[in-house]
């Protein structure tokens, strides 16, 4: 029988996450301190936990069949790897950033200055994209300490709140890249171990999906449900069922999350009346 082998970071926030998703997805495994390799009790599966920027490298070469990572980490290492889906987690951001007493008025700011950063590609392409000049020192860690040292007058680096940037001194003045957790894959999967990932990827998009939509219950007089219905669409249509009370009713639908308060708004005006809203756990469409 086949095994789906899914490479995860093994800490980390992405890891975190990760996991989270996995877990949802309704797969058991063993993921204690120091483990680094587990297989899935109800699930063709085995996970490898490893360092982020292993990860590519060991899905192209087939060690691993697909893995988690964040975006920025596929396109940094360049490897053999197919992106399936992008899983709107561990969003942030590759900026560069530069003294806060340092004025600068944009990109020609740039012009000649040595940029530290983990990023040397994601970098370097912005830079010659846009016909900037500019030395590239490469480092790993702690790469918002460069301009304090005078290893470089600003860095390039991920940035979540910005509050790692502000404690050392320095302020966000471009963004480079805009990065979230992304499944990758092995461009040479077998047929078999494909319809696995399919099989996981049902279950991650009725997770994905749940979360972005809420089920909604109401109460509703008769004479103001053809206004409700066209207000709540749902999925294909509203539910609706006669409630003990004459004349009135009780109306359930599903609602996207972008949406809600200005929904919950209109129904209240239409003459909705004790609203509840309740979260999805899975939603397959």
């Amino acid at each position: 029988m086949s095994i789906l082998r899914i490479a995860l970071q093994k800490s980390g926030r992405l890891s975190e996450s990760s996991l989270a998703l996995i877990k949802e997805c309704g797969i058991d495994f063993q993921n204690g301190t120091g483990k680094l390799k587990s297989e899935a009790s109800n699930f063709p599966a085995e996970f490898l936990f490893l360092r982020d920027d292993d990860i590519p490298g060991y899905v192209a070469d087939g060690v691993a069949d697909i893995g988690i990572i964040g975006e920025n980490v596929m396109v940094e290492k360049n490897q053999e790897v197919r992106l399936i889906e992008r899983l709107g987690f561990s969003k942030c951001r590759l900026s560069v950033a530069v003294p806060k007493g340092k004025e600068y008025k944009g990109l020609q700011d740039l012009q000649g200055i040595d940029i530290a950063t983990s990023y040397p590609r994601i970098l370097s392409n912005f830079l010659q994209k846009h016909q900037i000049s500019a030395r590239i020192h490469e480092i790993s860690g702690s790469v918002e300490i460069a301009p304090s040292i005078g290893l470089a007058e600003a860095i390039c680096d991920i940035v979540s709140s910005g509050s790692t940037l502000m404690s050392n001194g320095l302020k966000e003045v471009e963004v480079v890249f805009h990065s979230e957790a992304v499944l990758i894959g092995n461009p040479n999967i077998s047929t078999e171990k494909q319809k696995i990932l399919e099989k996981l990827l049902f279950r991650i998009h009725a997770v994905q999906n749940a979360k972005k939509n809420k089920y909604i219950l109401l109460n509703a007089p008769k004479n103001a449900l053809g206004k409700i219905v066209e207000i709540l669409p749902g999925m294909k249509s509203p539910t609706v069922l006669p409630l003990a009370i004459e004349d009135w009713c009780s109306v359930h639908s599903v609602i996207h999350e972008d949406d809600f308060w200005e929904i919950i708004e209109s129904l209240k005006a239409a003459g909705a009346e004790g609203i509840l809203v309740v979260p999805i756990e899975k939603m397959i469409r």
